[in-house]
């Protein structure tokens, strides 16, 4: 694992907390911890590194590998393609998922596409290029070795994917086609219409089945991951509820792996599937994992708007509809109410072209986003009023919505040219709204999507924990405060075919461990805690609903740790989680028994984890007093109202350990640049 000096907390750090409050009042919630760092990325150039990682890391031969087994829990793009390859390897992999087939993991939502450095396009495209936009995406918050590996592997990555059959869009000569997404200025995104992540995420399962049919990867579909398992300072296995029976079962094994994707649930409104939960990387937290930067969240600009207050989640509309889409509202406000056909070209407001001419509406997501809700603030936004909280808990009435219109591209392209790009995009819009986008600009507003935030990992995916990796969305490692688009599924199979299968051995080669069983106080211990917490929920029954609570932290959460966020708030955001939290373990009424399919348990245990970690955001969110990518403090922004980074006090990844009832301790990998240049951000 990296290096974790020491956990305790110093005394003069206590002191310092003492008399630092009233300029920081962040101090009131967190301790201040030893720094850690990431021992495992190789010195020497680079561009070197990797190859030096994978050279130097220990070999397990192949009859070994028969010996020593592996738990992938989540079977996403990253765990499936990680308990794919591992089998295919010769380990004897256990798989998990609480969906009743891993082909329903939220990977299949992904629409718009996945990054490669292939400079098909002859347009000047690298693995330095991709690597830089990365960083620079990311607002310099991610580490330099782990994304210049993300940009090496990606070609291979495609590579993978046709080889196993995804059908990837192609040019009429039979080439692979390309397009390009925000924050860039090349063309690099492969995809499979709008529905790249579906294709992506069959290739991986059918690599899984084949190995589930050689018997090298057993499959537990329908199975929730509850608690995991440490002996004698090792992952050595995890506590599942079957979600049919409501058996409570311990399942062991040499090394733990986590790819269970983001928390972006926590908001109860987000793009992500209704069943996507932080539970599994929560219960590694409590068990000593540090949770790296959990306030970087990312808000999708192009998602359908709220249409009222008896939602369950949000619709994606792909970032690719940006490449001929033009987004914009009318200049004047009183024009908000027309018909946007009736709206002259003189009379509307292209804000993204007129503010960033270089990239125009191919910005970065954040900045996207930010820019809608400042042209909403204003008063300019369109479509129905929807009812909000003000910032002192006022009702009001705002209209959040802006215009994505592809009347500049039907006729310059024709429909259909453009339906063969969008149309299933097109279509899944008309069929939520009733409204036409062939005919009448879409309506669009920003949206909780992607977290980037996550488990602490060194170069090696290891976290702070001995034996338990983590791959995908579910470790922090590669986008910094904010995620470039298209990059979610490059990330997620990199990680799952490339770098964990060729780190993960260095570890195993010391194995295979002592053997366990039932009978280990550990293992009883763990079983036990799973069982104790669900007989607790289902003993209060009180009279709110689960999801009564999960949509008032989401609210709170939204409002006070959005787009954007202040000091104020963010105090504000904490006294009223802690005394939600309060409230849930008095007051929530589960139903149903154990025993037997209950979905009320099921969201229970997995609310009652976002409850905890909302509050972490807060402090997190609260404690860096700068903007970065995702995060925008509004005491840290230029005179033009971007994002304003210190890197003199915040070029640091923000670890945070579990502290229980005394609260999180804060520890800081110090980020080094030495091959990017840093500097402020600019897309204009």
């Amino acid at each position: 694992m990296g290096e974790v000096m020491s956990t305790s907390v110093t005394a003069a750090s206590a002191a310092t907390a003492r008399t630092g409050q009233a300029s920081d009042p962040a101090l009131a919630y967190y301790r201040l911890g030893q720094d850690i760092a990431d021992t495992k990325a190789p010195a020497g150039p680079i561009e070197n590194k990797w190859s030096r990682r994978q050279f130097e890391a220990k070999l397990v031969n192949p009859a070994n590998r028969r010996k020593l087994s592996v738990i992938v829990v989540g079977t996403g793009l990253a765990g499936g393609a990680a308990a794919a390859t591992l089998g295919e390897a010769g380990y004897n992999v256990l798989s998990f998922c609480y969906q009743d087939s891993p082909r329903r993991a939220h990977s299949i939502a992904a629409q718009g596409g996945i990054n490669a450095a292939k400079n098909y396009r002859n347009d000047n495209d690298s693995v330095q290029r991709l690597f830089y936009d990365t960083v620079k995406g990311g607002d310099y918050r991610a580490r330099e070795t782990n994304v210049y590996r993300l940009a090496e592997v990606s070609a291979n990555i495609i590579d993978q994917c046709v080889a196993q059959g995804v059908p990837f869009a192609r040019e009429y000569g039979g080439l692979l086609d390309t397009r390009s997404f925000g924050g860039v200025q090349v063309q690099r995104t492969f995809y499979a219409r709008g529905q790249t992540g579906q294709q992506l995420l069959i290739g991986a399962y059918q690599a899984l089945e084949r190995q589930v049919h050689a018997g090298t990867v057993k499959m537990h579909a329908r199975h929730e991951m509850v608690e995991l398992i440490m002996v004698d300072g090792r992952a050595r296995g995890i506590v599942t509820r079957n979600m049919v029976t409501g058996a409570i079962e311990p399942w062991l094994a040499d090394a733990v792996v986590l790819a269970t994707g983001g928390y972006g649930n926590v908001f109860f409104l987000s793009t992500n599937a209704m069943g996507c939960n932080v539970t599994a990387t929560w219960r590694a937290h409590r068990k000593g994992a540090y949770f790296g930067n959990p306030c970087y969240t990312q808000i999708h600009p192009t998602c359908i708007p709220v249409h009222g207050e008896t939602q369950s989640k949000l619709t994606l509309m792909s970032e690719s509809l940006r490449n001929d889409g033009r987004i914009w509202v009318p200049k004047d406000a009183a024009d908000c109410d027309k018909d946007p056909r009736d709206i002259p070209e003189e009379a509307r407001d292209y804000y993204l072209e007129r503010i960033y001419p270089a990239f125009g509406n191919l910005v970065p997501r954040d900045i996207a986003s930010r820019q809608a809700k400042n042209m909403c603030d204003e008063g300019r936004g369109v479509g129905p009023a929807v009812v909000e909280m003000d910032p002192h808990g006022q009702e009001r009435r705002v209209r959040r919505g802006v215009y994505l219109d592809f009347s500049e591209a039907i006729n310059r392209l024709g429909q259909d040219a453009v339906s063969k790009k969008y149309g299933n995009l097109f279509d899944m819009y008309q069929q939520i709204t009733g409204e036409n986008p062939y005919e009448v600009p879409m309506r669009i507003y920003p949206a909780v999507h992607y977290t980037m935030g996550g488990l602490w990992v060194d170069y090696d995916l290891q976290s702070s924990l001995t034996g338990l990796y983590v791959a995908g969305e579910a470790n922090f490692s590669d986008h910094g405060a904010n995620r470039l688009g298209a990059s979610a599924l490059m990330q997620g199979l990199a990680d799952g075919y490339f770098v964990l299968p060729n780190t993960i051995n260095d570890y195993l080669a010391a194995g295979p461990f002592p053997k366990l069983d039932a009978s280990h106080p550990a293992v009883v211990e763990a079983v036990e805690s799973a069982k104790g917490r669900i007989t607790r929920l289902l003993s209060i029954q009180g009279t709110r609903s689960v999801d009564s609570f999960h949509k008032e932290l989401g609210t709170i959460m939204w409002e006070y740790c959005g787009m954007e966020r202040t000091a104020e708030g963010l105090q504000t955001a904490i006294g009223k989680i802690r005394a939600l939290k309060e409230e849930y373990w008095t007051n929530v009424r589960v139903t149903g028994t154990n025993e037997s399919l209950n979905q009320a348990l099921e969201r229970a245990g997995r609310v009652a984890d976002f409850l905890e970690l909302g509050e972490l955001m807060c402090i997190d969110a609260l404690h860096r007093r700068e903007s970065c990518g995702g995060h925008f403090r509004a005491e840290s922004q230029t005179e033009d109202g971007e994002a304003l980074r210190h890197d003199d006090e915040y070029l640091y990844v923000a670890a945070w350990e579990f502290g229980g009832e005394d609260g999180p301790v804060l520890h800081k990998e110090p980020l080094e640049y030495e091959f990017i240049e840093l500097k402020q951000r600019s897309y204009k």
